[in-house]
């Protein structure tokens, strides 16, 4: 075959598969019966669609023609719906997009050519089925993308709640250390080098032997045991300073935490007291300096909050733009199915019997208005040929208005109506003065 003694070679799928090399002069593949894995054509296809073939690079643009052979509506159809199926899977395992939203059957591109869904529906006799095949991928599409923008308004939404909330404690959080902000300020006292004196006062020692109390500390920091309650020890400026021990069950360990009770408890180094004593006296008043700091993170956070709350507002309240195209391609699939339909009956039907329907159709009357709505010569003829109308501002047996698609069902004598939605709903119309009898029936209109 590489030398070009032999110009026509034939073989299975194992004779001529993976392992054989034929494509230094391949021109055409024929497939003349179809796989029933997707690996299997591609093997076959790479007997000739693959590097090394010098005839496709000289002469042909780098191109095999790729034949096969099917025969309409037969079991072919199915076969390919089968590959198509398989292929679909395996791509998404390749891909490693198993988890994503939507399924993009591909079309006919240079890189894949014409996909097997494209070869089902034409196998298949019925070029409808081919637009029906794109319409539904467009609705897929669509749906998904609705899906995902419902999804992520409602987190938005959800959003948006937790950054009112957080807002509000946050006011409410930058009030209250505002107001021990306050308070402390107006009970400071100064040395002549303007450093803030610390007043500290324990509870049980009467000296201001500043030495004394941090050896006081140590001795409670040491052997007190709150049992996880807060404890009073001493004031300082008017704010009472506790203590609270914290036990580790698991460890058997437990610790003491010294907090300055204001409207929220302030500590400093985790709440821990420095080994030196010095250094362990100054802790509380270096509590209480973290307050402007907490008010300064307060107010930014704030800031924050009340720059991100208008924007979630903002997409919290959009709508989806493309809804009225959804719901035009769901009509539009509607339309294909129903022709479809019809293509099929008239398949099962003689021709003696498809012009009996001709006749009926032509000399059945058609109402000149329909639920309120006057009809047109041309929605008339429309009816009467089979094909739907769209009639608006309709009013139903209750008194309510709608819209939708109304075509005539000759088979029962019937008017059918589809709403927007896609709700199929039949509906009979009341029999008015006029009525058109035809072979023993009775079109009710």
């Amino acid at each position: 075959m590489n030398e070009g003694q032999v110009r026509v070679l034939f073989g299975s799928t194992s004779m001529l598969g993976t392992g054989v090399n034929a494509q230094k002069r391949c021109v055409a593949i024929h497939h003349c019966d179809t796989p029933w894995r997707p690996s299997d054509l591609e093997q076959r296809n790479g007997r000739g669609v693959r590097k090394g073939n010098e005839v496709a690079k000289l002469y042909a643009d780098n191109k095999v023609d790729v034949i096969i052979y099917a025969v309409e509506q037969s079991l072919d159809s199915y076969k390919f719906n089968l590959l198509h199926n398989k292929q679909l899977f395996i791509t998404q395992l390749k891909k490693g997009a198993t988890g994503s939203r939507t399924i993009d059957e591909g079309s006919m591109d240079e890189s894949s050519g014409m996909n097997f869904s494209e070869y089902m529906t034409i196998l298949s006799g019925n070029t409808s089925l081919l637009e029906k095949a794109k319409v539904q991928k467009q609705i897929m599409a669509l749906e998904g993308e609705r899906k995902t923008f419902t999804r992520d308004k409602e987190a938005t939404k959800r959003e948006l709640g937790v950054a009112i909330s957080h807002l509000a404690q946050a006011e409410e959080t930058l009030r209250l250390l505002t107001a021990d902000h306050a308070k402390l300020e107006a009970a400071k006292l100064y040395d002549e080098q303007d450093q803030v004196i610390n007043c500290i006062q324990l509870d049980g020692i009467v000296c201001d032997d500043l030495k004394g109390m941090a050896e006081k500390l140590r001795e409670i920091d040491e052997k007190f045991n709150t049992h996880g309650n807060y404890q009073r020890i001493g004031s300082l400026y008017g704010f009472p300073l506790v203590v609270k021990t914290k036990t580790d069950e698991q460890l058997k360990f437990s610790s003491n935490l010294f907090f300055v009770d204001g409207n929220y408890k302030y500590s400093f180094n985790y709440g821990h007291l420095a080994q030196d004593p010095q250094r362990s006296m100054l802790y509380f008043l270096n509590a209480l300096a973290k307050i402007p700091n907490l008010m300064d993170d307060t107010r930014k956070e704030i800031a924050t909050l009340q720059e991100n709350i208008p924007k979630l507002e903002k997409i919290s309240s959009t709508r989806w733009k493309k809804e009225e195209l959804l719901k035009e391609k769901r009509s539009e699939l509607s339309i294909l199915e129903r022709t479809i339909q019809q293509d099929i009956d008239k398949k099962n039907y003689s021709e003696e019997e498809l012009s009996v329907c001709e006749e009926v159709k032509s000399e059945m009357l058609i109402p000149q208005e329909i639920k309120g709505v006057r009809l047109t010569e041309e929605q008339q003829q429309n009816l009467r040929d089979g094909k739907e109308i769209f009639l608006e501002n309709m009013l139903s047996s209750k008194g309510k208005p709608f819209s939708a698609m109304a075509r005539v069902d000759f088979e029962k004598g019937t008017i059918f109506f589809e709403q927007a939605e896609i709700q199929h709903v039949s509906e009979v119309i009341e029999q008015s003065e006029q009525e058109a009898p035809y072979s023993g029936k009775t079109l009710k209109i």
